[in-house]
């Protein structure tokens, strides 16, 4: 069926974005204001001048030494914690009358600055607010996180989430704005796959070693632990294989290097636990058979869409919404949040050899997460408002 061709629209994006350093989210809001302007929209991007208070920040650095992302049109002027500033991005955006301002709600720290931005811009009768909420009940929960959270939910028009349970947990704020549930789209702009062993050759692997990857942040709620503890089962010793964990520490590396110390893993695992920067995300995903995601908690998690762009397979715990993309025994395995289990689908997943299979049928599951269909859903809740 012919689409019909919507108009132009003016549409702003508020939240991370260059010169910030590219994790997930400003990630994805750089490739979404590219699939808004492919689909012939007007699309700028106010970033943030201070995201987090350094002291209330876990990585090394806040900010990118990459080069600018390509078309894109990125102003910094937003300051979490500037009450002021708040007042005067929300002046100037209600001024500007965009047809749609779309927030990134990842954190209830955002709360107080997005939500008064929202409420002043709104004022103008005209400019609709649609949330992506990441999450509006954090993984590491802090007191005052719901009311903060309340405050925003009251000041936007509507809600796109990424998972069925983070649509659930909306409804402890609100039970009747608009809302959709549109899977994660694909990572699609970490570069093209290479070769597995060119892939090995370029971040100094052995070529004849098998990886499982962890990749990403490194947070208590993501579960390294279990994951080093699994790789300590004696029966993972028979295969030729190795765990890399890519990401930086975000909470204290102590208790990892402990466990791995404990069970003398130290010739079994290979740590790359600074910053990864994109342009080189793809060389671990391709140097890999299967990622591993052992989240104790999780809403989604945009690992398992680069998974999918690299057709990689993937075991992962069924907690929160990840187990809503990975059809389990398909393009992996779906296991309780349990070290043994964990333990068994590794040695499964080798023993009999599904690498090929698992990888087809990633590539072919992962069509069904565009980014046309993820801003055809969100342009839909858009226009029913």
């Amino acid at each position: 069926m012919h689409k019909q061709k919507q108009e132009k629209k003016k549409i702003v994006i508020v939240g991370s974005a260059y010169p910030l350093r590219g994790g997930g989210i400003a990630t994805f809001n750089e490739r979404m204001a590219k699939a808004f302007m492919d689909n012939g929209d007007d699309v700028k991007i106010y970033t943030f001048s201070l995201q987090y208070p350094s002291i209330l920040f876990p990585g090394k650095t806040q900010y990118s030494e990459e080069e600018p992302p390509e078309r894109l049109d990125i102003e910094v002027m937003v300051n979490s914690i500037n009450p002021f500033n708040w007042i005067k991005v929300g002046r100037y955006l209600r001024k500007l009358a965009p047809d749609l301002v779309i927030l990134r709600y990842w954190i209830p720290f955002m709360g107080p600055c997005l939500g008064t931005i929202s409420k002043i811009v709104r004022k103008n009768k005209k400019t609709k607010v649609i949330a992506i909420t990441d999450n509006v009940i954090p993984h590491e929960k802090k007191p005052g996180d719901t009311l903060l959270s309340r405050y925003f939910v009251k000041n936007v028009d509507a809600f796109i989430t990424m998972s069925k349970s983070v649509l659930n947990d909306l409804n402890q704020f609100d039970t009747e704005k608009p809302r959709s549930y549109t899977p994660h789209p694909l990572y699609d702009n970490f570069g093209a796959i290479i070769p597995k062993e060119i892939a090995k050759e370029q971040l100094g692997l052995e070529k004849n070693t098998n990886y499982i990857l962890f990749f990403g942040f490194i947070r208590d709620y993501k579960g390294l632990d279990i994951l080093l503890e699994a790789f300590a089962n004696k029966k993972l010793r028979e295969l030729p294989v190795k765990l890399l964990i890519a990401g930086e520490f975000y909470s204290k590396p102590d208790k990892y290097l402990e466990i791995i110390k404990k069970h003398q893993l130290e010739d079994y695992i290979e740590l790359r636990t600074g910053f990864i920067p994109n342009t080189d995300v793809h060389k671990y995903f391709c140097a890999s058979d299967v990622v591993v995601q052992p989240y104790k908690t999780a809403t989604q998690s945009g690992i398992t869409q680069v998974a999918y762009h690299f057709n990689k397979p993937m075991i992962t715990t069924n907690v929160g919404g990840l187990a809503e993309l990975i059809p389990n025994e398909k393009v992996g395995y779906v296991v309780n949040t349990d070290q043994q289990e964990i333990a068994d689908a590794i040695y499964k997943f080798y023993e009999l050899n599904k690498e090929t299979e698992f990888s087809t049928n990633a590539a072919e599951e992962k069509k069904k997460y565009s980014w046309e269909v993820f801003v055809e859903n969100l342009l839909h809740i858009y226009q029913s408002l």
